[in-house]
């Protein structure tokens, strides 16, 4: 009997795949649990819509975190703080703070955990910080102590 996943199943298939399975094991199991649905020519062209509309909207959604990682691109965010010998700070710059100040000075939200630092940012100067927009995008932000 063939069959359209309607979740990921281990051993089984992923969500969207049609299967050959046995009559026993879909009646029994896949239809009770709603892990599965009949391969008529109804749900499979269902299917075959949703597909392509879930490819066209990742479309946009990628297209849209590049012009958001280029736009992060052009930034260049200027935190003043205070430092004592050899140019360390009193305290540390985290992404959280970059995080706050991205979201007030450029009006962009980006989540702390998609910043991708070594570390805090203990010294002056300029330093790059790796932003993860969007699966595969990755954008550089430039931030940059100066004295206060």
């Amino acid at each position: 009997m063939k069959v359209i996943l309607l979740k990921d199943i281990k051993g089984t298939g992923k969500k969207g795949d049609i299967i050959n399975a046995s009559d026993g094991h879909a009646r029994n199991f896949l239809f009770p649990r709603k892990l599965a649905k009949l391969a008529t020519d109804g749900n499979v062209s269902e299917l075959s819509h949703q597909q392509k509309s879930a490819e066209k909207k990742q479309a946009e959604d990628l297209a849209e975190a590049k012009e958001l990682a280029a736009s992060i691109e052009k930034i260049e965010l200027v935190f003043k703080t205070q430092a004592g010998d050899g140019g360390r700070l009193f305290g540390s710059i985290t992404t959280k703070d970059i995080s706050l100040k991205l979201k007030k000075d450029y009006g962009i939200a980006i989540d702390k955990k998609k910043m991708v630092m070594d570390g805090p940012i203990k010294v002056m100067g300029t330093e790059e910080i790796k932003v993860k927009v969007y699966p595969k995008v990755i954008a550089k932000l430039k931030v940059k102590v100066v004295p206060e």
